[in-house]
């Protein structure tokens, strides 16, 4: 039996992710855990998400199936945030008899909902159709994230990394993580690049540590079970009550979708755009820097570094007009958020400047207005200036945002593997 969950925290507390390993502990009483529990991220623009818009799938062999209903449905019911209004837990059941008929429709449910917007009709529509046990608490959105969560554990044919989730004990939650932050740079330096996001060296800051009212202590990142494992086992920390390694689409730019321009783009998705700057970056009030991109269609959009991205704000400062990019991110507003930025090639750049004297090598002055220039030392004259050419300070190649700006799903640049052109980890 799969089984999804989805959408039981609220910014106030809790975490699916640790449902999801309390119930990986407790249904061992009914059965068996089959494969890897599933941490899965959807579209991060979805204006209803909690906070990283997180579900989770689980896989259980077990001779008391109806067993495991009762008690996911009681841990849901009970321990969710339902006095928030924005929690709408969903929860669905997939018997091993089901999976070959809703295999094919669940796993492309799984990208869309990662990409895509979808509807709660529509996802409700689908578990129907299927003839699948599910449960909508509230309003039941969350059956949208806990049907894509059981796409992604049907079929596991796609890009992964793995998080290794610490959670507190319960007497400790409100109050101030205690995490050493010697021990977290210590891990990083030992496990980078195969852990990556734990802490952001440039800005000196630790991400790894989430600030929420949630029971997650901390959560490491990485390309393997055993990276994740070898960093955990180096930080210092309060006592932890439970943990768990997922499986997940984190840092995998699965949300990205490739726009042919400007006109395929559309509100709350996230995309991969060619174009050429066609406005120097902008900086506004609040510290975001802003710059227009053109397509070859000729049509624009507004293109966003904003404040919390820090350093990558400079690259952004840094284009010109006529500089080819393509810049990925997600679309809200009709701007879209760079997450990461590649720069296929610069335009060139001059500065017009007295004429150099062919005898002595020095700047001609100004011989008056409508007179041209001219070399006292010399006597030589010239009636224009001349264009001299700039170097830039900026070269093609992939730039990022630092890690304490990096979305769940970016995937970070230390993580590429690209031929064409150098990649500049922001680290």
């Amino acid at each position: 039996m799969i089984i999804g969950i989805d959408d039981t925290d609220s910014r106030e507390g809790m975490c699916t992710t640790y449902l999801g390993a309390l119930l990986m502990e407790e249904l061992c009483a009914f059965g068996s855990p089959l494969g890897e529990p599933l941490l899965i991220r959807l579209n991060p623009t979805i204006p209803y998400k909690t906070r990283g818009n997180a579900a989770v799938a689980l896989c259980f062999e077990s001779d008391e199936p109806e067993k495991i209903i009762g008690h996911v449905v009681s841990r849901v019911s009970s321990m969710s945030r339902m006095e928030c209004e924005n929690t709408n837990p969903g929860v669905v059941f997939i018997r091993e008899v089901d999976f070959k008929e809703a295999k094919p429709q669940l796993s492309e449910f799984f990208i869309r909902a990662v990409k895509d917007v979808i509807s709660i009709d529509e996802a409700r529509a689908l578990a129907e159709s299927l003839g699948l046990a599910f449960r909508a608490f509230k309003n039941g959105r969350g059956l949208i994230g806990a049907l894509a969560a059981c796409g992604a554990m049907l079929n596991q044919d796609w890009e992964h990394t793995y998080e290794f989730l610490t959670y507190r004990k319960d007497e400790a939650c409100g109050t101030k993580r205690l995490v050493d932050n010697e021990s977290l740079f210590g891990a990083d330096s030992e496990t980078y690049p195969e852990t990556w996001d734990s802490v952001d060296r440039f800005n000196e800051l630790v991400v790894c540590v989430p600030r929420s009212p949630d029971p997650v202590l901390y959560g490491i990142r990485g390309d393997t079970r055993e990276a994740v494992e070898k960093a955990v086992a180096m930080v210092r920390s309060e006592e932890i009550e439970r943990s768990c390694i997922y499986r997940t689409n984190q840092g995998t730019d699965m949300h990205l979708i490739r726009a042919g321009g400007v006109d395929d783009i559309l509100e709350m998705h996230s995309y991969m755009l060619e174009g050429t700057v066609v406005s120097p970056a902008v900086t506004i009030r609040g510290g975001h820097s802003i710059f227009i991109l053109e397509d070859d269609a000729g049509r624009t959009i507004d293109c966003a570094a904003f404040e919390p991205t820090k350093n990558f704000r400079e690259v952004v400062r840094r284009l010109v007009p006529g500089d080819r990019v393509v810049v990925y991110g997600s679309v809200t507003e009709d701007t879209l958020n760079i997450e990461k930025i590649c720069i296929l090639s610069l335009a060139d750049v001059s500065e017009e400047r007295n004429p150099a004297c062919p005898s002595c090598g020095k700047r001609m002055k100004s011989a008056g207005s409508g007179q041209g220039y001219r070399c006292r030392r010399c006597a030589t004259s010239a009636a224009e200036t001349e264009l001299v050419p700039l170097e830039r300070d900026l070269g093609p190649g992939f730039y990022e945002v630092p890690p304490c700006a990096r979305r769940h799903l970016a995937k970070p640049l230390v993580r590429f593997r690209c031929p064409e052109f150098p990649v500049f980890p922001g680290r």
